[in-house]
């Protein structure tokens, strides 16, 4: 029996999760399918009923969990797979690999492809728990190992970034700055809210909006997406005061790239425990000036969705050549 998990329920620290395994009998290994029940707990699927969870082991052995979220009144394709929350959360914890992933169901093709944005993806080793396998207690680790089944099994015929970027390019999970600036003067924005001149984003006067506006240029400056070349970054504030970033994540074959909004809402679900939507009071989205992949609809029409009195600003910038740029990708 797992002993209920403390804190965050959606990390696990590499001390708790080596305490767990002990007093479980178990290794780190074993340990995670145990998890995936406790992972579809904290799944969030309101239209298809369906809960599925997903674990991911850290370097660091840090736990990571994910859940499949959906939202009333929107196309299941606004949704958030439970593979993407578990990487989504990962990357807001700063991990840089996720060698062993347990899930409760078979990764559909949408996070097959997703996965495959990670280095290194057709190793990554995968269990799922409602397969004969991976449904109950193991004995040992060879019996673990021959369990978890890498990647490549999945998805043997793969299609990746290895087909469409050069081998330096940093891939999700890898760090990266896309060496994005806001524009000089005023920074246009919809609904004429604006702010001129520059932002000391260090400043301990920054009005809660300025504070909204660095976070999410940092959000789009950690964004994944090398195949539009298009960056960008949303930050949400709760009614407390906290604020929670997501990046814009591309893959490959495109339809299962994640929205900054999406990966926003992962990082308040993570961190708030799983709080309500109603919470959200504020948001901002920073996207290049002249994108050919615009985020802000989509931004606006799930906000309105699940946080309609969400006050949500856009603001543009433009990429600079201080630092690693992605527009080299589309030369």
């Amino acid at each position: 029996m797992i002993r209920k998990m403390e804190g965050n329920q959606f990390v696990i620290e590499a001390a708790e999760v080596e305490s767990m395994a002990k007093e479980s009998g178990l290794s780190v290994l074993q340990l995670l399918p145990s998890l995936v029940k406790s992972a579809q707990k904290l799944a969030r699927p309101p239209i298809s009923k369906y809960h599925v969870g997903a674990i991911g082991l850290g370097s660091d052995g840090r736990i990571f969990l994910g859940g499949n979220v959906e939202f009333p009144g929107l196309p299941l394709h606004h949704s958030i797979h439970a593979e993407q929350f578990l990487v989504t959360n990962a990357v807001i914890h700063g991990e840089t690999q996720l060698k062993y992933i347990a899930v409760s169901s078979a990764p559909c093709g949408h996070c097959r492809q997703f996965l495959q944005e990670i280095r290194g993806a057709s190793e990554m080793k995968i269990l799922v728990t409602s397969t004969e396998n991976g449904g109950g207690d193991h004995q040992n680790d060879e019996d673990e190992a021959f369990s978890f089944l890498p990647l490549s099994t999945f998805l043997p015929h793969r299609f990746g970034p290895d087909d469409l970027l050069e081998s330096d390019v940093p891939l999700l999970l890898e760090p990266r700055h896309n060496a994005l600036a806001f524009i000089d003067g005023v920074n246009h924005h919809v609904e004429n809210n604006v702010i001129n001149g520059d932002v000391n984003c260090n400043s301990d006067v920054a009005d809660h909006e300025k504070k909204l506006k660095c976070a999410a240029l940092e959000a789009a400056n950690k964004s994944h997406a090398p195949y539009s070349v298009c960056p960008s970054g949303v930050a949400l504030m709760d009614v407390e005061g906290r604020i929670y970033k997501g990046s814009y994540m591309e893959s490959a074959a495109y339809n299962p790239s994640l929205g900054p909004v999406q990966a926003a809402l992962v990082s308040y679900l993570a961190a708030s425990g799983g709080g309500g939507y109603d919470r959200i009071v504020a948001g901002v989205l920073v996207e290049k000036e002249g994108a050919v992949v615009v985020q802000d609809g989509t931004a606006r029409l799930l906000l309105l969705s699940v946080s309609p009195r969400c006050d949500f600003r856009v603001f543009h910038c433009r990429a600079s050549s201080s630092s690693y740029n992605c527009e080299r990708l589309s030369t």
